[in-house]
């Protein structure tokens, strides 16, 4: 049996904090909980911690409803407060502007990218109509979708094995 004594049920304590369409964590820290959200990593999610003024190392569910209000506010205005350079969807194809996309929005917004280079026949969208890597990475030995690198030796011999019984079979 384990020693430690069971954990009291924490009243103050959300264990699901809502942000855009997704549910983080509550028990673990601002930063950890932050970084699960598809799009914001731990460097954004520093950063959002020390611009809302919030302790990144204090439990995301304890926090109060105003202080987790500001924090989602910082993440649905992240691209407006960094850097250009630090926003994951820079200078958009039709309107020219520089956003940062969370959660599905990440997801949707890369899948139509996407279908939109194989549509006008980009190298990038040839690249992945094909399946193949698509950023100058080798493919003489790595990316191989077949099971089998090389020859196979013992393959060949069974073979030859098999058409010379056959010969033999056949003569007499």
């Amino acid at each position: 049996m384990s020693t430690e004594e069971p954990q009291e049920e924490d009243e103050d304590l959300r264990y699901f904090v809502r942000i855009g369409q997704t549910d983080l964590d509550g028990t673990k820290s601002v930063e950890r909980s932050l970084s699960e959200l598809n799009g914001i990593g731990r460097r954004a999610a520093r950063i959002i911690a020390d611009k809302t003024g919030v302790d990144r190392t204090a439990t995301f569910g304890r926090l109060e409803d105003d202080e987790i209000d500001t924090v989602v506010e910082a993440v649905e205005n992240f691209a407006d407060e960094v850097p250009e350079w630090l926003a994951n969807h820079r200078n958009e194809y039709f309107s020219g502007e520089t956003t940062h996309q969370t959660g599905n929005d990440l997801n949707m917004t890369r899948r139509q990218d996407i279908n939109r280079m194989k549509m006008i026949d980009s190298y990038k969208g040839v690249r992945h109509k094909r399946g193949q890597k698509v950023r100058g990475q080798r493919t003489r030995s790595t990316g191989r979708t077949e099971g089998t690198i090389g020859v196979n030796v013992e393959e060949i011999k069974e073979e030859q094995a098999a058409e010379e019984a056959a010969d033999e079979g056949g003569e007499e």
